[in-house]
């Protein structure tokens, strides 16, 4: 069994008691719809009519209830199973992290937590709509039965084409719906990327060359929805024919029978509505398409969930200063060999643009996992770290925060800090406390009303770093934002009050590189050194990483080095 048909089947049956709901009310609306031709014919030929048409009453109010029940059911059904669905999602793609987003781009995880999930949510409805048919179908089969035999291999004839165009039906909607939605998530994933980039191109006043670029699926889209309605139109028109087919070939035996006063008229229209209601299953093709749909989307929901959570383990840290510690590690075309960060050091990242700067910073703290070789904190490998550990011990910041919470305080503090001072003193830290007081309510202004800079972001960003990382920060381009001053006073913090801290920054700044302890020279995917910014300068290929810079820059200051293995 596929994934998809997998999750389509655990979504029936963990779906709560609404999949029973929808059966009882299909289950009994076709059983009052089973008795109703009865009760009519007995009213026909029966000699207390008033007893049957009594009867026949009640049946139809029992259908009408039924189907009133039946709706509400399916918009109960449909909306708590797309919500269990997205929820799943949100965890699966917020806990895998990184990785989710290498694999599926943004737009298509949106199309697949939004529309696909909906599209799940009426697996349930669809499915047990499609079996609650066979309800007619069997009850017009043994009603035809009791009446007369001859009457049954005619109806049955007329079923097994109805189910071989249902069966085609449903294969060849899967297909098309399948290459709809994926070309929903090809249109949403241009769209995302055409917003991360709306500054750019309303620069270069590419707009409209950007809005051909982003629509440019739409003729596959249609494509796939004119498939979708002529496979629907052509199904319907060939399993729709055998209703009026088989009422006639049943008409037609049961007048014979009736001719030769084999059968009462009751009984005939009592024949001629049973075969109606045998051939329900041509009326299904609706349910049909939404099962299908309902299986590739949820053959997409299931390539996201399968993708797995790392595994972690269930150790604490001891107590240690933060050393890290590279050990044989190589993960996506990045060899770093050992390496040893030693506790409260400030350590820079420098190279070109693609030697494995962020690969790196991602690696230190368990953004992404090596190949091979392994990561270690205090001794401790980050793979048997408890999630909980491991982020009160390593905290981030990028070059392009974003920024969560309700408040800026918030922001900073990501939930995890009560302490005002803490979040204050953080924000002061990564010298952004100025510009937050002076918002309309200082820490608590709200995000929205909070406007701010690309360089103030940054300063945000590192503020949140600050406040949490207990142990070790890792800083990936995180003040490329900033102006030269506020930089340095950055730095200065980096170097002085967050002193005790291990602190990886990537940079590409050689002051910032010359204000840390050592400098990791990343190269083609390699290390080519790892020395004090002064030391490794004396290399032409050194300094050529660094493609503008002042004297001051390029000149050290005196600072003690740590001791580091090599």
């Amino acid at each position: 069994m596929r994934p998809g048909d997998r999750l389509v089947v655990d979504v029936v049956r963990r779906s709560g008691p609404w999949p029973a709901l929808l059966a009882f009310t299909a289950t009994a609306g076709a059983g009052a719809e089973l008795a109703l031709p009865y009760l009519i014919g007995r009213t026909i030929d029966g000699q207390d009519r008033a007893t049957w048409l009594a009867a026949a009453i009640g049946a139809v109010a029992a259908i009408m209830a039924c189907e009133s029940l039946a709706v509400w059911t399916r918009g109960m059904s449909g909306a708590a199973v797309a919500a269990k669905g997205r929820l799943a999602l949100m965890r699966s793609v917020l806990g895998v992290g990184p990785g989710m987003t290498r694999r599926f781009g943004q737009g298509d995880l949106v199309t697949r937590a939004g529309l696909n999930a909906e599209e799940l949510g009426g697996a349930p409805d669809a499915f047990v709509s499609v079996v609650s048919l066979l309800v007619p179908t069997l009850g017009g089969l043994v009603a035809l039965t009791l009446i007369d035999p001859r009457l049954t291999l005619t109806l049955a004839a007329g079923l097994v084409v109805i189910m071989l165009v249902l069966r085609a039906f449903m294969r060849t909607s899967g297909e098309i719906a399948a290459g709809y939605q994926e070309t929903q998530g090809e249109i949403a994933t241009r769209l995302v990327d055409a917003l991360a980039g709306v500054r750019t191109i309303a620069a270069a006043g590419t707009a409209e060359r950007e809005v051909d670029r982003v629509l440019g699926p739409l003729p596959r889209l249609r494509g796939h929805g004119l498939a979708l309605w002529r496979a629907t139109a052509g199904a319907g028109v060939r399993a729709g024919l055998m209703v009026p087919v088989l009422e006639v070939a049943v008409l037609a035996v049961g007048g014979l029978l009736l001719a030769s006063r084999q059968m009462t008229v009751g009984e005939l229209y009592a024949a001629a509505r049973y075969a109606v209601l045998g051939a329900a299953l041509s009326g299904g093709l609706g349910f049909v398409a939404r099962l299908a749909r309902a299986r590739s989307a949820a053959h997409r929901v299931a390539e996201v969930l399968a993708e797995h959570e790392p595994e972690s383990g269930t150790r604490v840290l001891p107590e240690g200063s933060g050393t890290v510690e590279f050990r044989g590690v190589r993960a996506g075309g990045l060899d770093v060999g050992d390496l040893v960060l030693p506790g409260g050091s400030v350590t820079a990242v420098v190279g070109r643009s693609g030697a494995g700067k962020s690969m790196l910073a991602a690696l230190a703290g368990r953004l992404a996992d090596p190949d091979q070789g392994e990561v270690r904190l205090d001794g401790v490998s980050v793979r048997e770290l408890s999630p909980g550990a491991l982020r009160q011990a390593v905290a981030y910041a990028f070059e392009r925060p974003v920024l969560l919470g309700q408040t800026v305080g918030d922001a900073v503090g990501l939930g995890l800090r009560e302490d005002v001072s803490s979040v204050e003193g953080a924000a002061r830290a990564a010298r952004a406390d100025g510009f937050l007081r002076r918002l309309p309510d200082g820490f608590r202004t709200a995000l929205e009303a909070a406007p701010m800079s690309g360089g103030e972001r940054q300063r945000v960003g590192l503020a949140r770093a600050f406040a949490q990382g207990g142990r070790f920060l890792v800083l990936d381009d995180a003040t490329s934002g900033l102006d030269t001053l506020t930089e340095r006073q950055v730095g200065e913090a980096l170097t002085g009050e967050l002193g005790g801290r291990t602190r990886l920054v990537v940079t590409h700044r050689a002051a910032t590189a010359a204000r840390a302890d050592r400098v990791i020279w990343l190269d083609g995917g390699r290390v080519r050194g790892h020395a004090p910014h002064g030391v490794l300068w004396r290399d032409p290929a050194y300094r050529a990483v660094f493609q503008t810079m002042t004297v001051e820059d390029a000149v050290p200051e005196p600072r003690a080095v740590p001791e580091a293995a090599p």
